[in-house]
């Protein structure tokens, strides 16, 4: 994808409501019940599993993952080193594809790091 992570979230929470609207119950049940209770801190901290999803989402080759989870790492606390390090996970996972799709976690990344 050419869009910068910063277009790409804003084009995923753009379309959210529209899925939202065409299949109402399957969308909540997604937001609200598997995702909100799957990312609650547990025996591994809301970081953790961010950082889990973010290397799938590279591994997996999806912008729209990349761009959240990279914010909501962010949003957790978490350094540009830790993502760095999860960007190699990631890689080692998911071969070359992985390779390719962390520089646009890099991106990410850059775009969404808090700044001073």
């Amino acid at each position: 994808m050419s869009s910068s992570p910063k277009a790409v979230l804003a084009s995923f929470q753009e379309n959210l409501p529209k899925l939202a609207e065409l299949n109402p119950k399957a969308t909540q049940n997604f937001v609200k019940r598997l995702m909100a209770e799957a990312m609650q801190d547990g025996v591994l901290s809301f970081k953790q599993k961010e950082f889990i999803a973010l290397g799938i989402a590279i591994a997996t080759a999806c912008d729209y993952c990349i761009a959240i989870h990279v914010k909501k790492c962010f949003e957790a606390g978490a350094t540009r080193e830790e993502l760095a390090e999860v960007c190699g996970v990631a890689m080692v996972m998911g071969g070359g594809p992985a390779f390719t799709y962390s520089t646009f976690a890099a991106q990410a990344i850059a775009e969404f790091a808090p700044k001073g």
